[in-house]
């Protein structure tokens, strides 16, 4: 009579329904179906579910297209696009905006966000597929802040992708210009000299002046006037938007 006991007691099946697990993004996982050790259904917090076995369940090797794994903000998502050229372009914006050792180097960026929506980056591939063009012999750019001067935002309104020439034009290195001006700097006998990017990646020295001020007019026209003109050669290749922000854009004293 004991040993059949035993047998009954062994063949009972093993009552796993409910048991909790985190896999090693930290998202809660809850079995919610146990057919067999390799036949589980299991339900992640963020609303996802998968078949998977016991042991993936309990080795925490599982994970969800909702795990926040770009910076703990950033989701791969559910859809059709695949990781490929956008994945790449989609991370580097966390980068920009999220990672400390980037934000130290580049500080420009402090302060700078994703958008919501963008967080999913099966949103971000769609709007790169809808976005994104070539023009031959040239890198393109994802820019936030040449449609709308000074955003921080990376979002379908405020982004478009520039030639990476068009993109040096608005570069700025706060950390060299120091108290004067953009585009001016003192010289030995207190004058105020100024320079700006000719367009081609060159410095165009402009000449030196007795205030900051009047330096600062000088490199206001001819950059305002090296933007135009940049505009103007890439006219049919970009998109109107891109074309008509280069093309009223103003050089401000507090840039």
């Amino acid at each position: 009579m004991r040993k059949n006991a035993q047998k009954r007691q062994i063949s009972q099946p093993i009552e796993r329904l409910g048991e909790v697990s985190k896999n090693k993004h930290g998202s809660l996982m809850t079995i919610i179906k146990y057919n067999n050790a390799t036949d589980i259904e299991v339900y992640f917090e963020n609303g996802f579910t998968t078949n998977c076995t016991y042991n993936q369940f309990k080795c925490s090797n599982l994970s969800s297209p909702l795990d926040k794994t770009c910076y703990g903000i950033g989701y791969f998502g559910e859809g059709k696009y695949s990781k490929h050229k956008s994945y790449d372009i989609w991370r580097g914006m966390f980068t920009r905006c999220y990672d400390e050792k980037y934000l130290a180097k580049y500080t420009t960026y402090i302060g700078c966000t994703v958008c919501e929506e963008w967080h999913n980056y099966q949103n971000f591939a769609k709007w790169y597929d809808e976005n994104y063009y070539i023009i031959l012999g040239k890198n393109m750019e994802l820019d936030k802040d040449i449609l709308i001067k000074g955003n921080k935002i990376y979002s379908p309104e405020t982004c478009v992708f520039v030639p990476q020439d068009v993109n040096y034009l608005f570069t700025k290195t706060n950390k060299l210009r120091g108290k004067y001006p953009i585009g001016v700097s003192l010289t030995r006998d207190n004058k105020f000299a100024t320079s700006c990017n000719d367009g081609n990646k060159e410095l165009k020295y402009l000449g030196r002046y007795n205030t900051p001020e009047e330096a600062f007019e000088v490199y206001k026209k001819y950059k305002e006037k090296i933007i135009k003109q940049i505009a103007e050669e890439y006219k049919n290749k970009i998109p109107s938007k891109l074309y008509n922000a280069m093309y009223r854009y103003e050089v401000e004293i507090t840039d």
